[in-house]
């Protein structure tokens, strides 16, 4: 069975793009707000999760809180999608439980790569 990613971005671009280089390997749902992330969770629990930070209503981090807090979503894998390469935005991402970080503009293979590797991780953990 194909595992399932969810892509939260306020970019057309780059929800197409991650659809495009995912949607061989994965289902690929794509959403524009983390609003409508939270209203599909309580239908379909993702895999994995690719957040983009800076979001126009609820924000990257302010999320990832909010799913690390409630034990239904807590073990989902929160991937954030970023422009910056601040190492103080990645710091404060992986002390709040984040599970890696892609830099936009982001490669296909870096991205599938990344994915592969942090999944293999959550079942190497459930073992």
């Amino acid at each position: 069975m194909m595992k399932t990613i969810f892509v939260v971005d306020d970019s057309d671009i780059n929800l197409s793009l991650a659809k495009k280089t995912l949607e061989d390997h994965y289902r690929v749902l794509t959403m524009p707000s983390v609003k409508k992330m939270f209203s599909l969770l309580e239908k379909i629990t993702p895999d994995l999760i690719l957040l983009d930070i800076e979001m126009p209503d609820i924000g990257g981090f302010e999320a990832l809180l909010s799913l690390k807090s409630n034990p239904l979503y807590s073990g989902i894998p929160v991937v954030f999608l970023t422009g910056y390469t601040d190492n103080t935005i990645e710091a404060r991402g992986y002390e709040q439980g984040v599970a890696d970080f892609i830099t936009k503009p982001f490669s296909s293979l870096t991205l599938i790569n990344c994915i592969k590797s942090n999944l293999e991780k959550v079942l190497k953990e459930a073992l």
